[in-house]
């Protein structure tokens, strides 16, 4: 990471995709928590929705390093509005933190 403002955004995406990941295991057990405040949750089933849920979860872990750059800074902005819940909106903050240190940067 370049600056602080680009590693906290780091943090914050991390600890959303675990979380993240964490509901949509959660849900394919049965305990859907995610699922009802996602806006993805309405529209596909629990099953569905859980194994979506952990693979846009993959993808924020994987990323969140690169938060500092424009693009994967746009992409983890919409799959955090994407999955919803808790996750997705540190996924969301993480993200707009990461848009802020590139606008400071430049």
């Amino acid at each position: 990471m370049k600056n602080r403002i680009a590693y906290w955004g780091y943090i914050l995406a991390l600890i959303g995709g675990v979380l993240i990941v964490v509901f949509g295991f959660l849900g394919l057990i049965g305990n859907s928590l995610g699922s009802a405040f996602s806006p993805v949750g309405y529209y596909v089933s629990g099953a569905i929705y859980s194994i979506v849920a952990i693979i846009i979860g993959i993808i924020c872990v994987i990323e969140a390093k690169s938060v500092g750059t424009l693009v994967w800074a746009i992409v983890l902005l919409v799959l955090g509005i994407i999955s919803g819940g808790l996750g997705g909106a540190l996924v969301i903050i993480g993200a707009i933190i990461g848009l802020v240190s590139i606008l400071v940067k430049s």
